[in-house]
């Protein structure tokens, strides 16, 4: 039998921001100083981010792109349902 693997940020947070004046390292930085987490990507340009973060608090993150613009494309992933091979 296999050692259980622990996931230490169970969440993949994945969206798009759509907004005006978007400056991705603005948004790279504060979510590196507000959020715990790992393997972030915020690219795109002054009217589209692309979001990427592995994170334990999904929805503190959601709450901040939404004060950026119009989110969408959202999907959060459960890693730790994922590795133990259920969907989700």
């Amino acid at each position: 039998m296999l050692p259980e693997q622990t996931i230490e940020f169970r969440y993949d947070t994945q969206l798009l921001i759509e907004g005006e004046d978007l400056d991705e390292d603005e948004i790279n930085d504060y979510i590196i100083e507000h959020f715990v987490g790992d393997s972030l990507l915020a690219v795109g340009d002054e009217e589209l981010i692309k979001i990427h973060y592995h994170t334990n608090e999904p929805w503190k993150v959601l709450e901040y792109c939404r004060t950026l613009g119009e989110i969408y494309d959202i999907v959060v992933e459960d890693m730790d349902r994922q590795a133990r091979g259920l969907q989700g």
